[in-house]
C-alpha cells in the first residue's frame, strides 16, 4: 500500500459514497486507476466494507460513554459475546493496559446510558467497569 492508497482511504473514510470521478479529481488520477485501486483494496481485505456515518445533528441527541471493562481470567469470549447483544454498544475492542475491553456505548438519555453501563457491569465474567462520558468530539474520521 502506497501513499496514493493511503490518500484514497482517507477520502473514503470521509465519504465512502463519493463518486469515483470525484475521488479521481481529488487525487489527480484517472477514474479507471481509482476503480482498480478500490477493487484491489477490497480484494486484499484492506477495505472490509462500507458503513453509515450518522449526522452530527442526530449524534447530538445521544450521550456516549467509553466503558473500560476488566474481565475475569479466561472470560473474555463469554463477555464479548454478551456485550455484542447490547444494541447500545457501538464498538468493542480488546486493549492492553489496566483494562481488557473497551466499549463505546451510545444512548438517547443519561438514564438509558446508565442502565447499559450497569448491565455490562453485571455480566458474568466482568470483574469491574470504569466509564468516561464523552463531552464532545473534536474530529471523527
Amino acid at each position: 500500500m502506497d501513499a496514493t492508497d493511503q490518500a484514497l482511504l482517507t477520502r473514503l473514510r470521509e465519504n465512502a459514497r463519493a463518486p469515483v470521478a470525484e475521488l479521481a479529481r481529488a487525487l489527480g488520477l484517472s477514474r479507471t486507476t481509482v476503480q482498480s485501486r478500490i477493487a484491489r483494496l477490497e480484494a486484499s481485505g484492506v477495505v472490509a466494507g462500507y458503513t453509515v456515518k450518522v449526522s452530527e445533528a442526530h449524534a447530538r441527541g445521544e450521550v456516549m460513554a467509553y466503558v473500560m471493562i476488566t474481565v475475569r481470567p479466561k472470560q473474555t469470549g463469554i463477555v464479548s459475546s454478551a456485550v455484542r447483544k447490547f444494541p447500545a454498544v457501538r464498538r468493542l475492542e480488546s486493549v492492553s493496559g489496566a483494562f481488557d475491553l473497551l466499549a463505546l456505548a451510545a444512548a438517547s438519555s443519561m438514564a438509558e446510558l446508565d442502565a447499559v453501563i450497569d448491565a455490562i457491569g453485571e455480566l458474568e465474567g466482568v470483574e469491574r467497569t470504569t466509564s468516561s462520558i464523552v463531552l464532545s468530539t473534536k474530529f471523527d474520521r
